[in-house]
């Protein structure tokens, strides 16, 4: 693998795209970026604050620039928020600026991972379920769209799934 590539993972909430970034990105000595993260850095608010006031439309627009400006940098890993992918220009992005990883997992999978997080504005419903099921089918074409690989996370530490894309990258 080239040494200045970026990695770029993406998928549903719940895939584990921060957490295997972030062993991803120690693994190959690159800088770690999530989306989110850089989001709340910049505006000095967290997530549902800026979805509670500027509706999940303002958050999207800070959302593609912020993946505009770090796609641009070069050796990095960056974790994806679940909708960035909506983004017709953050896809295309992504898709041309470096290796797409679709870290993919089932619903029930999804549940048990964010049932205690309140930093989901999406999830904040009394039918949760129904919620990841309908972003799934919405989002689960856009992720296979642009997917250079797909890497399921349901049954494996985020450890052992690093290492399979560590190993797909090293094949490829």
């Amino acid at each position: 693998m080239a040494e200045k590539r970026n990695i770029f993972l993406i998928g549903p909430m719940g895939a584990g795209k921060s957490t295997i970034g972030r062993h991803l990105a120690q693994q190959l000595h690159l800088d770690f970026y999530d989306s989110d993260t850089e989001i709340e850095n910049r505006t000095g608010a967290d997530i549902s604050w800026v979805f509670e006031l500027e509706g999940e439309d303002g958050f999207r627009v800070r959302e593609e620039n912020v993946i505009n400006d770090l796609t641009q940098k070069q050796g990095i890993v960056l974790a994806t928020g679940g909708g960035s992918i909506k983004s017709k220009d953050s896809r295309n992005r992504l898709s041309a600026r470096g290796i797409v990883v679709y870290l993919e997992t089932t619903i029930d999978k999804q549940l048990a991972r964010t049932q205690r997080d309140k930093k989901r504005p999406l999830l904040q419903t009394e039918e949760p379920r129904i919620v990841l099921e309908e972003l799934a089918e919405e989002r689960n074409p856009m992720y296979e769209e642009i997917a250079d690989y797909v890497v399921s996370t349901d049954d494996q530490s985020a450890k052992v799934v690093a290492n399979q894309i560590l190993d797909i990258l090293e094949k490829n």
